[in-house]
């Protein structure tokens, strides 16, 4: 079980058609940038801990065209720190679009202008129809995460201040005298998102956080416990999330007609085409079937009332899981009524800690 509390934060609408791949009740212009800001200063308000992104350079198509339209999460994060005070934003970046030592310069630079509030969320590749977009070829699953720990390993060598140039020669990279000044005032958290065995080893050996995809809660301490595991073979920590998509009215009934209205008006050729890419390029979504992916674009439906997803956050924290990622239906929405309805019951178990949260009138 995990002994400390469990951190809120939110995984961010930067992109079209968020969370569902499904034409149910789309909030159209939810990705714009100005509702993203007022979405992170509520979530900052409410004392969540952090926003995540999802990086992407083509949507699925379909009617949805899921993920299709999206804002770059670098410059996305750049005008959110300097936007909020406290709250922790990370970009996340595909490992192959970014020399590490650019990727160096634009964190430091990220978290010099935001007191070290910054962090990094890498992602290998996965996805034939954006990296084939740009005539990139996508390696075996296993190298890619060699090339990722590469590219993290070199980041933490720039970034380190006791550390001197750098000099790295890899089947990926050539990096002579490397420097990169300024320096963060502290070491970025970094993050990976993926649960593959390549994956994990790589977060094991490198990473902050494994960012991961449970297929129910019931599976969820086995895969803290590997998480754990493999880090301590390499006498490190890492932490875990999940993004839970929670759904909540004032009957469990309710809750779940709502959840099949989304998986009813499913985008089936955009869901068809997120499955073919995932199934040719990652390890993290075996389990998952057809419905379950496009209701919640991979996360982990928490569906019933406002008492029954707080107590089955509560399940999510017993499992050892640090922090979640929550998406929403309707972000602006729904996470206020987060705020109003279960963010005290949260509370009143203390399991949280939204300690600096100012007072949250509905």
């Amino acid at each position: 079980m995990s002994q400390s509390k469990l951190e809120l934060g939110v995984f961010m609408p930067n992109c079209s058609n968020m969370p569902s791949i499904s034409t149910h009740a789309v909030v159209a212009d939810q990705w714009h940038y100005a509702t993203n800001e007022r979405i992170a200063l509520l979530a900052e308000q409410l004392g969540f801990q952090y926003l995540f992104p999802v990086s992407r350079w083509r949507g699925f198509g379909g009617e949805s065209n899921f993920l299709g339209t999206s804002l770059e999460t670098n410059t996305w994060a750049a005008a959110l720190l300097r936007a909020t005070q406290r709250i922790q934003v990370f970009s996340t970046v595909h490992v192959p679009l970014f020399h590490p030592v650019v990727m160096a310069k634009i964190g430091a630079t990220l978290a010099h202008m935001s007191g070290d509030r910054w962090g990094l969320n890498v992602v290998s590749g996965w996805s034939e129809r954006e990296f084939g977009m740009m005539g990139i070829p996508l390696a075996e699953h296993g190298r890619r995460y060699e090339r990722t720990g590469a590219f993290v390993d070199i980041l933490r060598k720039l970034w380190d201040p006791t550390a001197p140039p750098l000099n790295h020669q890899s089947d990926w990279y050539s990096i002579t005298e490397g420097v990169s000044l300024p320096r963060p005032g502290r070491m970025p958290q970094i993050a990976n998102a993926g649960v593959s065995a390549d994956a994990r080893a790589m977060t094991a050996r490198y990473c902050d956080w494994c960012f991961m995809t449970g297929a129910s809660i019931d599976a969820l301490p086995a895969l803290v416990s590997a998480v754990h595991s493999d880090a301590a073979v390499h006498q490190r920590q890492v932490r875990t999330a999940i993004f839970p998509f929670p759904i909540w009215r004032a009957s469990t009934a309710e809750a779940e007609d709502e959840l099949a209205r989304i998986i009813e008006h499913k985008d089936s050729e955009a869901t068809a085409n997120w499955l073919r890419d995932i199934g040719a390029g990652s390890g993290s979504f075996d389990t998952f079937t057809e419905n379950m992916l496009a209701a919640s674009g991979g996360g982990l439906s928490l569906v019933g009332t406002a008492e029954s997803v707080a107590e089955q956050l509560q399940a999510i924290h017993s499992a050892g899981v640090d922090a979640v990622m929550l998406t929403f239906q309707d972000y602006e929405r729904d996470l206020q009524r987060f705020g109003d309805d279960i963010l005290p019951l949260l509370q009143r178990m203390q399991i949280v800690d939204t300690q600096g949260a100012q007072h949250h009138a509905s």
